[in-house]
């Protein structure tokens, strides 16, 4: 059994390991495992698409997912992340979700025998998202080598931007970042901020964040600044490269970090980054109960993992 808590717990051969089993679960795959597995999902923070395509993808691999609602379990009476795990590792669960407001919460777990799989924790990091979003660029371009893609918005507070940066520079992509100054994260180097205007006419991915109303948008004219500076508008886009694409990690604020119109315009792959969730999800479920089958199908990812 393998935890999977940041993109560091993976070497770059697991990576494209992760992105063939992605593939061969979207082309038809089956796998379910050899004995009774329970899996719970405990999410501290509100979400839909990782939540969601996480059950889906459990009761598509024959898992036994137990029912947890932090709103109606011992959270409320005080109970502790710990013996919140701890119970339910007691209990015979052998896998746990967890989306956590607090950073790094993982490291108060690492005596918990259950498999801990990150799904979020405050503004740390998102692995299964940056897998997702790994698979996605790579079923566009074949390759990370040489890319150039460029994260947009509050990057200070983005598990998402953490996550893929990482990731994406040690498979070779160039990675870039515009935002606003009080949303620079200064653990990257200002030479890593670009403006918008270069960041549209030569990304290969031009990635949005979205902008939290709750934290940073007081007034309503405020949206409409943000959206004509560092905004996807329709004049931005029409100066794209002709083969880059969007990506959003979602939700979306419409005609806030983008027009509605590009939403779902040809170039955008914002669904089908969240449909690439749902096969990473089983394959990240697969990694973490069994050991992954030795033998590549797909000899470019091979290569390409070889190479990274």
């Amino acid at each position: 059994m393998r935890h999977l808590r940041t993109m560091g717990d993976l070497r770059n051969e697991e990576i494209f390991e992760l992105i063939e089993e992605a593939i061969s679960f979207q082309q038809g795959k089956q796998w379910t495992p050899e004995k009774q597995t329970f899996v719970a999902n405990l999410f501290y923070e509100s979400s839909t698409r990782t939540k969601c395509s996480f059950e889906v993808a459990e009761r598509k691999l024959g898992l036994q997912v137990l029912p947890f609602e932090v709103g109606t379990s011992s959270v409320n009476k005080g109970e502790s992340l710990y013996d919140t795990a701890k119970t339910l590792q007691s209990l015979g669960v052998n896998a746990l979700v967890i989306r956590h407001p607090s950073e790094a919460y993982f490291e108060q777990l690492h005596t918990i025998d259950a498999v801990i799989i990150n799904g979020g924790d405050g503004c740390g990091h998102h692995p299964t998202q940056s897998l997702l979003d790994l698979m996605t660029i790579y079923q566009e371009f074949g390759t990370f080598h040489g890319l150039k893609v460029t994260i947009i918005g509050d990057i200070r507070h983005s598990r998402v931007a953490r996550s893929n940066a990482e990731v994406l520079e040690r498979l070779g992509t160039e990675v870039k970042f515009v935002a606003p100054p009080e949303w620079k994260d200064k653990s990257f180097h200002d030479d890593a901020y670009i403006t918008m205007e270069e960041a549209i006419e030569t990304s290969d991915v031009v990635m949005l964040l979205r902008i939290q109303h709750e934290r940073h948008l007081a007034k309503e004219n405020v949206v409409d600044e943000y959206h004509q500076q560092y905004g996807l508008t329709l004049e931005r886009e029409k100066r794209m490269k002709s083969t880059s694409i969007i990506m959003h990690p979602a939700p979306i604020n419409r005609g806030v970090e983008i027009a509605t119109e590009l939403v779902e315009c040809e170039r955008s792959r914002i669904f089908k980054q969240m449909e690439n969730g749902l096969y990473m999800r089983m394959a990240v479920l697969k990694r973490a109960l069994t050991k992954i089958e030795g033998g590549s199908k797909h000899d470019n990812i091979t290569k390409e993992w070889e190479m990274a």
